[in-house]
């Protein structure tokens, strides 16, 4: 049968369960029309997929797969054939492992520094996330499997990222958040989509119709499942009527029998047609997974080798003062930092990979030829291994602070009272601020490089591979200096992106705001020149020479700007990029094309992507400040009517963000901006707000939840239950507690939280006798029809 006979084959009872999850990590299945379960597992840069109790933390064992460098490490080496490569290997391992959707890659905008999550990201720039998850996309589905995207969309910070809406004007959603997923689903093909938690502009991501059907599934043509991230449903009846598939993990039947009785007994709340919409791409899932034979298992050796090359072609060479690296053999080198034993190689939460095998520095070095002393006054080199703690980098909380910790930085200063030769191998998914810089004659920066980062890191070091990566991320010199250090009021609900599309560094670059590191940056062992620029219509053509004595690679970035414009722009933008091998001495000619994206903005007039007709500047170089090549080219136009006087948005105008106005940001938001809520607790007020509920016991147990959380910053390792718990909204209680709690008792806890204790009692004490009820009776209809 195909999916189209299955589904009209199907009762409504069944049709209501098949849109939740049955387990932690698994759908429904309806054996009776031959409809199997469609298994989950996370995985953007490794498999965790658990064979006892689930859980979607990473609390409990999972079976041991390769932990690959995570996005972004992956996204330095600005290499889509090399995502595409660690794509088709993660597939391999789920098919390998029973799993037919696998969630990642995570690809949302890293608009701050300290979102604690960024390491599971790619960049601050949506061309080069989109390209880098399209080529992960492409690889994980080539093996059979759907690749799933996430979060969808506007998900830049961990805390409360349940119970926040991001408010944003539409130009700029559309250009930088996004633009990822676009390419994501346009040219990776991806079959899943994820939605986030948050809400964007007042609707949560589940169910908003403007996200999931207007741009995603009519403007893109995206025909595939959408998965709600764990917990993240609300309203299950209007995210079904949006076109969200499964909701996950499992909220048991009280959501069911809300869609029955929506659309049953609803005044036009849903239709059977709208349901049926909503089932059919999980029954073609089903169904294109059936055949997939799960027998073969994967290669441990090959995959970790994957690793190890993933890892070389990520790492960015910093510093090499006086030429520091590579360096020779004999050196002798004494080891120090707190990663010389125990590495940091991934980060904290759902995407924990419980690795095949874990290289150290410790063990690795046996096999080059340097001498190790532990004396550093003694050694010719001293090889400092450090960077950020687990705690620092951890999905459920975000970092407090752009520093390494003090205790590295104090054993870096001593050390360097000995001795002068000091390389620092740093180890951090995100940027970091680096006042102690000058103690370092060389940096090289590995950023989280999986399980094979020893052996990778020390063959760069040592000279047997060159370094070849480029920042994918600016690196501002403090907090301070970043564009949303005036808009990040984590106690508020409204997360203002008054900033506008002037993040990274579009913002540092138009501003003019001095850096530790821009955009694109990247050192090598060899040095190359541009020449011979030519602009046509179709792209972009010049010559780069490797002017140094070794081989080595070049990633050539084209930005395009657009001097005389009556919207706002940055300075200049990435359009395309490529990495290039050259062989010392020799040139090779660079071709950039132009696509659809090079030269369009959203216009809010006509609510289609435009052209603005006029001259536009072409800038092509080694990072977006070392412009070597620059052209111009005349682009036709297709706009009738601007969408506002830029002079009436000055600060827009200058790209000097840092300090907007509410008033200016109204205007360019074009909407009345929402209030802050005021009142009492809501069942989509978070349970870190429990600080202020009327219910001295809701008091007490908030007290709880903060002295365990700071006991586990106290400890260094991240708590990630409670840290889950203490973001949580009131609702994902019942969509988290597989069916033993329904909305109607959840509402009956707000009620006790906001001082009415025994009526909110009787309601949780009745609630949950009706519940347990209704689910019998429905899972004995279930089996009835079975």
């Amino acid at each position: 049968m195909d999916a189209k006979e299955i589904l009209s084959k199907l009762t409504l009872i069944e049709k209501a369960a098949l849109l939740s999850g049955k387990n932690e990590w698994e759908s429904r299945d309806i054996g009776r029309v031959g409809i199997q379960s469609i298994s989950f597992s996370d995985g953007p840069h490794g498999l965790r997929r658990q064979e006892g109790a689930g859980d979607h933390l990473g609390l409990n064992a999972s079976l041991p797969a390769t932990c690959f460098p995570t996005a972004a490490t992956v996204a330095n080496s600005w290499d889509p054939s090399l995502g595409e490569e660690i794509g088709a290997a993660l597939g391999e391992e789920a098919l390998a492992q029973k799993v037919d959707v696998l969630l990642g890659p995570g690809l949302n905008m890293k608009r701050s520094p300290l979102c604690g999550r960024n390491f599971e990201y790619f960049s601050e720039d949506p061309i080069l996330a989109g390209k880098m998850a399209a080529s992960y996309v492409r690889g994980i589905q080539s093996r059979h499997i759907y690749s799933c995207p996430k979060h969808f969309a506007v998900n830049s910070r961990e805390y409360r990222r349940m119970a926040m809406n991001a408010v944003v004007d539409e130009r700029t959603l559309r250009e930088i958040y996004l633009t990822a997923f676009e390419i994501a689903v346009k040219e990776g093909g991806a079959k899943a989509i994820m939605s986030a938690y948050n809400e964007v502009n007042g609707k949560y991501a589940n169910e908003n119709e403007h996200l999931l059907v207007d741009i995603l599934r009519k403007e893109w043509g995206f025909d595939g499942i959408v998965v709600t991230d764990w917990g993240a449903s609300n309203d299950h009846v209007a995210g079904v009527k949006c076109q969200s598939n499964v909701e996950m993990p499992n909220p048991g039947l009280d959501s069911a029998r809300q869609l029955i009785e929506a659309a049953t007994k609803g005044e036009g709340q849903i239709t059977e047609e709208e349901i049926d919409r909503a089932i059919l791409p999980i029954i073609e899932a089903a169904i294109y997974f059936k055949e997939n034979d799960h027998t073969k298992g994967f290669d441990k050796k090959a995959h970790h080798d994957i690793a190890r090359k993933a890892a070389v072609n990520s790492a960015v060479l910093l510093k090499n003062d006086d030429d520091i690296l590579p360096l020779a053999g004999g050196t002798k080198v004494c080891l120090r930092g707190p990663f010389v034993n125990k590495p940091r190689y991934q980060g904290s939460g759902s995407s924990q990979v419980n690795s095949t095998k874990v290289e150290t520095i410790a063990e690795e070095i046996k096999n080059y030829a340097f001498e190790v002393v532990d004396d550093p006054e003694k050694a010719d080199v001293v090889l400092f291994f450090f960077g950020l703690d687990e705690i620092a980098e951890s999905e459920g909380a975000d970092r407090m602070s752009m520093d390494i910790p003090e205790y590295q930085i104090k054993e870096l200063e001593e050390l360097s009272t000995y001795n002068k030769h000091i390389v620092g191998v740093m180890s951090a998914g995100s940027a970091v601020k680096m006042p102690w810089l000058d103690k370092l004659q060389g940096l090289l920066h590995g950023y989280l490089t999986g399980q094979a980062g020893a052996s990778a890191l020390l063959d760069i070091i040592i000279g047997k591979e060159v370094p070849t990566g480029k920042l994918s991320e600016s690196y501002p010199f403090s907090y301070v200096d970043t564009v949303v250090v005036n808009y990040s009021d984590q106690d508020k609900r409204n997360l203002q992106y008054r900033e506008g599309p002037f993040i990274g560094y579009r913002y540092y670059d138009t501003a003019d705001v001095k850096v530790q590191f821009p955009f694109g940056y990247g050192l090598s062992y060899t040095t190359f020149e541009y020449s011979d620029l030519t602009v046509g219509e179709g792209g972009v053509r010049f010559t780069i020479t490797n002017t140094g004595k070794c081989d080595g690679a070049e990633i050539a970035q084209l930005y395009v700007g657009k001097r005389e414009t009556g919207l706002i722009r940055p300075k200049k933008e990435l359009k395309g990029f490529k990495k290039v091998w050259i062989k010392a001495g020799q040139s090779v000619e660079v071709m950039i094309p132009f696509d659809d994206k090079t030269f369009r903005y959203f216009s809010t007039v006509s609510n289609k992507w435009e052209i603005e007709g006029g001259e536009y500047q072409i800038y092509v170089g080694a990072n977006v400040r070392d412009i070597a090549l620059t052209g111009e080219i005349f682009v036709e136009g297709t706009t009738t009517e601007l969408p506002y006087n830029i002079d009436d948005l000055p600060s827009y105008k200058t790209g000097k963000v840092r300090n907007v106005h509410y008033e200016e940001f109204e205007k360019l938001y074009a909407a009345p901006l929402p209030e802050e809520k005021v009142g009492p607790l809501d069942i989509n007020d978070a349970l870190c707000q429990m600080k202020d509920a009327k219910s001295g016991i809701c008091r007490m147990v908030y007290k709880v939840l903060k002295k365990k959380l700071d006991k586990s910053y106290e400890k260094g390792i991240p708590d990630l239950n409670i840290m889950f718990i203490y973001n949580m909204p009131f609702r994902a209680i019942c969509k988290m507690s597989g069916g033993m709690v329904s909305r109607q008792m959840v509402e009956s806890i707000v009620m006790i939280a906001n001082g009415h204790f025994f009526k909110g009692l009787a309601g949780v004490i009745g609630g949950f006798f009706r519940n347990q009820s209704a689910n019998k009776k429905y899972e004995k209809r279930l089996l009835h029809e079975e």
